[in-house]
């Protein structure tokens, strides 16, 4: 009878046994197919293009090499890897059609300088240019290599990971997360009875410099990834509850797991899948994130010491982050590194090495990978493509127009801008101001560089997109255009480039109001030119030139381009006291390299699902002006930086052929730069968020970090001049008077005149 007393309970408990575990292998098997088949949509940006004679530092093209997940290796054995030496940095490149070639990049050094009068041997300067493309045996002019993963989408969480194959884990950064959280992982079946004994027994004695856990890699994957997944009424904090039955429910599902899956496969999944720390608003998952985000690099160039600091971090994502607690991490990390000679991955020497090394963190790593964007395309692939990367099953991937090394840079002039800003406003401001730059391909309307605040990990607010702010004076080009626009309609000759405004105080009334404008500095020029009045920015010249055009006309002509709100038609739209976005003003201002076309601005190139391609169509250029009368505006916008309120960027050393306008708003609220090549044009805004004068003018504010940004962007480029279309023709003229020049005139320019509008009569003031 004792028999069977006992044999029933075990009859029952074997089978709640097999029924769970059939339930339970039954749910962890669909579990592990899903995380086989489950491909997170990828957000790339373009392809990394390489020409002769590119502006480039070999510091810079290793980095775009870490951006593609490119090893750094003393001999090139397989595609995806890349050495350095001999002024050269050499490529096996995974393009389908370089696979099997190596591809060499010669770089050209610059003088090192006069060092006459120093007693030491002057330092060698970094490349900063590409001197040669050799492609096996053959030189190239251009090479264009692989596409560079900006984030990876999970399922419209706010989480950057970027999933690898454990074979693309290097060998020290698995043996740094083994070492500390899991020594006996291919040897237990899931769960360590020996490691749970052995970590009693040393916590009680205390003869490690720190605690020893007992949970495996199996139960932690088991809790993190599985039970939520498994129970759906589980979160994430009840599957870390501290109770003897979710401990059990955790152990029992390990067993099953480590009989379902591979060794390998486990681990793979928790490197990748395993929450590390938080920047900004987004959660950092697995390790190859990590080492982007922490030391801004590939996991597979991660060194020792970077290996064991990201392992270090499982514990306690929050308390042993790098960026919030740099000491206790550290600690950390050496002792992973003592755990790592414990196990016999490493030799004393290795980590004494290692632990010697400082902590060296990229705080702005988050930064380059271009957070705001990839918000801007998140929120883009939500409104537009519903449920393409939440609920499909195949890889989808978003090729994107932004180009990672002009990223780079936006970010560096940003970032030194706003520090130049700080040290000015300091003594009259509290807080520190903020910026947007978006800078495009004015032919095609492609964003290739974004930044749409001072810090992301600060400030998650889209400043590019978001910020309605007044445009001032960046908006007067436009009262020019449509004054001549006016005149070509009516068949008038007698307004063109050398036209005189009146540039001197007056009161205008409307509705009731009373409005007395002013000059910046108060500095009035009487009769001008309608170039000088441009370039020099002046405030009264230009209402009067709208006056003379309509204001009604000159907010129909802004309305048409469809940006923005509508204004009022009063004489106040002349200095662009309306709303406008950095976004907005950068599409207005496309119509100026593109002859009269708004083209529209685009950040998506292609999204594929699947391999089928799935983009909707792009907007088209619609033409909103004539090719000449915008060509006229476009020239005069050339003495902006030649001569006028941007020529500081001329004495800072941007030498290129451009155009551009500064924008000062009322009380000094809103800096903003726009200028352009016809290769490259950029928007910059500077202000504070809650609308408070910045004090500053767009000259001393937004102008420093557009020239910044466009010597470094175009850096190697030739001076590309503006062509005049047909119907123009130049003319040498009095810059004083707008009269054809004479032989005492002091001032003589070449001005663009629409044909038949050309003045007719000579200087006669300087006879």
């Amino acid at each position: 009878m004792v028999a069977v007393a006992l044999a029933i309970p075990t009859v029952v408990l074997c089978l709640a046994a097999t029924y769970s575990y059939v339930r339970f292998a039954h749910l962890i098997d669909e579990r592990l197919r899903g995380a086989r088949e489950t491909v997170f949509p990828r957000v790339l940006a373009r392809p990394l293009e390489l020409r002769r004679g590119q502006g480039m530092t070999d510091r810079q093209l290793i980095d775009r090499l870490n951006e593609l997940g490119y090893a750094s290796r003393d001999r090139l054995e397989k595609p995806g890897e890349f050495a350095v030496g001999g002024g050269a940095v050499t490529i096996m490149p995974r393009a389908p059609e370089l696979k099997g070639q190596v591809v060499r990049v010669v770089f050209q050094r610059p003088a090192a300088g006069d060092a006459k009068n120093s007693s030491r041997r002057p330092a060698p300067r970094p490349a900063d240019r590409v001197l040669r493309l050799e492609v096996g045996t053959r030189t190239s002019e251009r090479l264009i290599l692989d596409a560079p993963v900006l984030t990876a989408l999970a399922g419209g969480e706010r989480e950057k990971r970027r999933p690898v194959a454990l074979a693309a884990i290097p060998e020290r950064m698995q043996q740094a997360v083994l070492a500390i959280e899991d020594r006996r992982f291919y040897e237990h079946p899931g769960i360590d009875p020996i490691g749970i004994v052995g970590a009693i027994v040393t916590n009680i004695r205390g003869t490690r410099a720190y605690t020893v856990g007992a949970s495996t890699i199996t139960q932690q994957v088991a809790r993190n990834v599985f039970l939520p997944k498994m129970f759906p009424g589980m979160t994430l904090k009840d599957a870390r509850e501290k109770s003897l039955r979710r401990k059990l429910l955790e152990a029992w599902v390990s067993l099953i797991i480590t009989t379902r899956a591979s060794k390998d496969a486990i681990l793979e999944m928790y490197l990748n899948d395993m929450g590390l720390g938080q920047r900004g608003s987004f959660g950092i998952v697995g390790v190859p994130e990590a080492a982007r985000l922490f030391f801004g690099k590939d996991v597979s160039n991660v060194t020792l010491a970077e290996a064991a600091t990201i392992a270090g971090v499982f514990q306690s994502p929050s308390a042993l982050s790098p960026f919030n607690n740099p000491a206790r991490c550290k600690d950390r990390r050496n002792v992973v590194l003592q755990a790592m000679v414990d196990a016999g991955y490493i030799t004393e020497a290795a980590a004494d090495r290692a632990v010697h090394e400082p902590l060296i963190i990229v705080q702005r790593a988050l930064e380059s990978e271009a957070p705001y964007f990839v918000d801007y395309v998140g929120q883009t692939l939500t409104d537009q493509y519903p449920g393409l990367t939440t609920t499909t099953t195949q890889a989808v991937d978003v090729y994107t127009t932004l180009d990672l090394h002009l990223q780079r840079l936006a970010q560096d002039a940003v970032r030194d801008g706003l520090t130049r800003v700080d040290s000015m406003v300091s003594r009259r401001k509290r807080g520190k101001a903020e910026a947007a730059l978006i800078a495009v391909g004015p032919r095609t309307g492609e964003i290739l560089a974004f930044v749409g605040g001072r810090s992301y990990n600060q400030s998650q607010y889209d400043r590019a997109i978001l910020s309605r702010r007044q445009p001032g004076s960046v908006f007067k080009p436009f009262v020019y255009l449509t004054a001549f626009e006016e005149a070509a309609k009516t068949g008038r000759t007698d307004v063109t480039p050398a036209s005189i405004t009146n540039d001197e105080q007056e009161t205008f009334e409307f509705d009731d109001q009373v409005w007395t404008p002013e000059n910046y500095e108060h500095e009035y020029d009487g009769p001008i030119t309608y170039r000088r009045a441009l370039a020099h920015s002046r405030n009264l010249g230009t209402i009067h030139v709208a006056q003379a055009a309509g204001y009604d006309r000159v907010a129909a002509f802004w309305k048409s381009l469809g940006v923005g709100a509508s204004p009022k038609a009063y004489p106040s739209i002349a200095l662009g006291v309306f709303e406008a976005t950095p976004y907005e003003v950068a599409t207005a201002y496309t119509l100026f390299p593109n002859g009269g076309a708004i083209r529209p601005l685009k950040h998506i190139m292609r999204i594929t699902s699947g391999g089928k391609d799935v983009t909707k169509k792009d907007a088209q250029p619609r033409e909103v002006a004539r090719p000449d009368t915008t060509f006229l505006v476009t020239n005069m916008m050339r003495s902006v930086l030649n001569e006028g309120t941007a020529a500081t960027a001329r004495a800072n050393g941007f030498t290129l052929d451009a155009a551009g306008k500064t924008g000062t708003t009322n009380d000094l609220r809103d800096a903003w730069f726009v200028g352009f090549t016809p290769e490259l044009l950029t928007v910059v805004w500077v202000g504070f968020d809650d609308n408070q004068p910045v004090g500053l003018s767009g000259a001393k504010a937004a102008l420093p970090i557009w020239t910044q940004f466009m010597k470094n962007a175009l850096a190697g480029r030739a001076s590309v001049p503006f062509e005049a279309p047909v119907g123009i023709t130049f003319v040498e003229i009095d810059a004083e008077t707008g009269k054809l020049a004479g032989r005492q005139c002091p001032k003589v320019i070449t001005e663009a005149f629409l044909s038949g509008t050309e003045p007719r009569e000579v200087c006669d003031l300087h006879r």
